[in-house]
């Protein structure tokens, strides 16, 4: 930026708080510039959870797991078999869920109970809990308690006798034991196999091996008895049909023969009704019938036509029948009336038509032209009586199919009739032997019944625990340390609102960067009562001592960081102010605390040492920190130089070592009246006669977001420096100061960033960004300040 040309009632504008298009995508620099500044979070979150990894598996008791597999064979197969391939599937996968409901049932359970005493098994019934499940249940208890839900575990059980209370103690022992290995029952499906895999869990291995394979037991018998009951119950069912199939089958074949009987419907050797069979033939010959009248229609109509066109047109539309010999007379005659055409063609051609070989020639066509129509009309008329006679064929047929499909109309009712009695005693017979085969097998399989299932993998004694899994245990926790600190970590940098680079005063509000202030000490001071506020408006307990020497860093170590930042603001203004003969430089900050004192009397002190005459002024009449951290008592500051009208001199002080002049401040009570003052006329005579002797002064205001001093004082100002403190004061806050204070804003020549800590500076830097290389900066600075040291030796 060319500060040459930068006007001073001018300033940048403020950035936009919309996001640009490239900043829709991932800024990855800007991930790994997070992930570095929160490592230590992340981290210690991981150790945490870590720790409490271990912790679970120390508190945590040891739990075996014992398996079995069980094969489902027989039944599955029958149903692939009856069924299409892609129902198959389906019923095969309901099948085995099915199995596994049964395996989870209660009544299978309560078997297993029973066979191995489970209830009186205090192992089982109350094992060893972990440090989590027991906290976990005392919460439960606590809840419970508080809304009331205890109840009693049996209702109404003191109202009887002992030997009932105990068996109702009992029974609910049982149920509870029940209900316990439910729980506990593992029963899957292995892939898409047909086995379905047992297993159980306790903390003591045979426990769990002997109830995995009570339960395998347990579950094969119940298969055998569910299978020998249902074919008992079966043979005595189809027992009690077959005598009522028999009886019915029997009844249906009579009824049968009797309607026969009655109605006189024979058959022949095909089964079909003799009178269907007649009917049958005359509608064949009544098809031929109708071939032939159509044919002979078709020879009568076209020799008709020929004939009904005239004798003129007889030779031309004459036509030979298929079935006409090739002598037919009409043949010959055809052949010699083409002879006589040529031979008449060739005359009239060679001697014209009045030859009178061409007139007895013609004579002659004529001659044989009417002998062929005479031919044609008597071929007509033997045509027309054979389509009369093909009619009356027709005809008679069509008399004889309607007399004989009266007659099978009634035998086909009758048939019909027949026929339902046929299928019903047909259909009754078969069903008859169909129960007489499956009552046969019901019987073969109540005296030998066999199970669909069978163990093809029996329990084992488990040789190691199955759960907690160690690596397991601790990945999770691992896992879950990184996620909280990861969520941690990412809420950290939401709230992060606060100027952290120069890039953030550049893009953020709009402001010259002037460099950034280390922080003076290396860290921070423990906080104390008000009436010790120090220098840089912060509750600090440091001594008097500690105080000034803040207030000389720029003197005592003109080789820092700290100097050079200074140096760079004292460019800054003098670029933008070079007209300007002598320049009030306003040092001002948003909140209490940032250290603009510290800022406005080292900057201040360094122009001095540069030889140029400065003034310094404590202009917080409300808290004069400034004055406190220099040390200086006074009777007189600037509130009573303005008041009573007297110039710097009657009240200012001069160092020995710079000539810094420095007008205090001294607080007078509960005086409120700080802003009128400052921006009063006496204050701008002051100032106006300070401007004659100095060429810098420099101007500590109070802060711009408690008080209006600073805003009242702007009229006299030339140019702000503006203080932030590193990582504390919010850039909202700023922003909007100067969007709505825009008199002071203008005026703004830069801003610094101060209590910077060098060390986590370069995690919040961009890549190839200058934060990234102070380390080098400072190893410069440090070299500078040896070579000059040993100039001066």
């Amino acid at each position: 930026m060319n500060y040459a040309n930068f006007p001073l009632d001018k300033r940048m504008p403020l950035p936009s708080t919309e996001p640009e298009k490239g900043e829709d995508f991932i800024d990855v620099e800007r991930l790994l510039g997070m992930a570095a500044r929160q490592v230590k979070v992340v981290a210690v979150c991981a150790v945490i959870g870590l720790f409490l990894g271990v912790i679970y598996l120390q508190t945590t008791p040891k739990q075996y797991t014992s398996f079995a597999s069980v094969l489902i064979d027989e039944g599955l197969n029958k149903v692939v078999d009856d069924i299409s391939a892609v129902s198959a599937t389906q019923q095969t996968d309901a099948t085995i869920l099915s199995q596994i409901e049964i395996l989870s049932s209660a009544r299978l359970a309560s078997e297993v109970v029973d066979k191995l005493k489970l209830d009186q098994n205090q192992e089982f019934m109350n094992p060893p809990q972990s440090a989590l499940a027991k906290g976990v249940g005392f919460l439960r208890g606590i809840v419970a308690y508080f809304r009331g839900s205890a109840v009693s575990e049996l209702p109404g059980i003191e109202n009887v006798d002992a030997a009932t209370r105990e068996a109702m103690m009992k029974a609910a022992t049982h149920d509870y034991a029940v209900l316990v290995l439910q729980t506990g029952l593992m029963a899957d499906r292995n892939g898409r196999s047909n086995v379905i895999t047992l297993g159980y869990q306790s903390t003591n291995p045979a426990l769990a091996t002997a109830i995995t394979k009570a339960y395998a037991d347990a579950y094969l018998a119940d298969q055998l008895n569910a299978s020998f009951d249902a074919t008992e119950r079966a043979a005595v069912w189809l027992q009690g049909r077959l005598t009522e199939l028999r009886q019915s089958s029997q009844q249906a074949a009579m009824e049968v023969e009797k309607f026969r009987a009655e109605h006189g419907l024979s058959a022949n050797s095909d089964g079909q009704l003799i009178s269907g069979k007649q009917l049958s033939d005359l509608n064949a010959q009544l098809i031929i019938a109708q071939a032939d009248t159509a044919r002979a229609s078709a020879r009568y109509q076209q020799y008709k036509a020929i004939v009904d066109s005239g004798s003129e047109n007889a030779f031309n539309d004459s036509a030979i029948a298929s079935d006409q010999p090739s002598s037919s007379v009409i043949i010959g005659l055809k052949t010699r009336y083409l002879a006589v055409s040529k031979r008449l063609q060739d005359v009239e051609a060679n001697f014209g038509k009045d030859h009178p070989q061409a007139v007895a020639l013609a004579r002659e066509k004529a001659d044989v032209s009417a002998q062929i129509f005479g031919q044609l009309k008597q071929i007509t008329e033997s045509y027309r009586n054979d389509f009369q006679v093909a009619q009356a064929r027709e005809a008679e047929l069509r008399q004889k199919i309607t007399t004989a499909a009266g007659q099978s109309s009634a035998d086909n009712e009758s048939q019909v009739k027949l026929r339902e009695l046929d299928q019903q005693a047909q259909a009754l017979s078969t069903l008859y032997q169909t129960f007489l085969g499956r009552y046969q097998e019901a019987s073969q399989q109540q005296s030998f019944p066999v199970g669909k299932v069978r163990i093809i993998s029996d329990a084992n004694m488990p040789l190691a625990a199955s759960s907690p899994r160690t690596i397991r245990v601790l990945a999770l926790s691992l896992v879950l340390g990184l996620m909280l600190g990861a969520g941690f970590g990412g809420l950290n940098e939401f709230n992060e609102r606060f100027f952290r680079t120069g890039e953030d005063v550049r893009d953020r509000v709009g402001l010259k960067f002037l460099g950034y202030l280390p922080t003076i000490g290396g860290g921070k001071a423990k906080e104390t009562k008000p009436d010790d506020l120090p220098a840089d408006g912060k509750v600090t307990s440091l001594s008097a001592a500690e105080r000034r020497a803040r207030m000389r860093v720029s003197l005592d170590a003109p080789a820092s960081m700290f100097a050079e930042t200074l140096r760079n603001a004292k460019i800054a203004f003098d670029v933008v102010m070079e007209d300007k003969g002598s320049r009030v430089i306003g040092v001002i900050s948003v909140l209490p605390g940032e250290g603009k004192s510290t800022v406005a009397a080292n900057l201040a002190g360094l122009l001095a040492a540069n030889g140029a005459r400065t003034l310094l002024i404590d202009g917080d009449l409300r808290n004069p920190g400034l004055s406190r951290s220099l040390g200086m008592e006074s009777e007189q500051g600037l509130m009573e130089a303005v008041v009573n009208g007297q110039t710097w001199q009657s009240v200012g002080k001069v160092d020995r070592q710079t000539k810094l002049a420095i007008i205090p401040a001294v607080l007078r009570g509960q005086f409120s009246h700080t802003s009128e003052l400052l921006g009063s006329a006496g204050m701008r005579r002051f100032i106006e006669n300070a401007r004659e002797t100095f060429e810098y002064i420099i101007v500590d205001l109070p802060p711009l977001g408690p008080v209006v001093d600073a805003k009242a004082f702007a009229p006299l100002v030339d140019g702000f420096v503006l203080v932030t403190e590193w990582g504390r004061t919010p850039r909202a806050m700023v922003r909007s100061m100067l969007e709505s204070e825009s008199y002071v804003a203008d005026k703004i020549v830069g801003a610094v960033l101060n209590k910077v800590e060098l060390k986590k500076l370069a995690k919040y830097g961009s890549l190839g960004g200058s934060e990234k290389f102070f380390d080098r900066y400072s190893s410069y600075y440090l070299e500078k300040s040896e070579s000059r040291a040993k100039q001066a030796a």
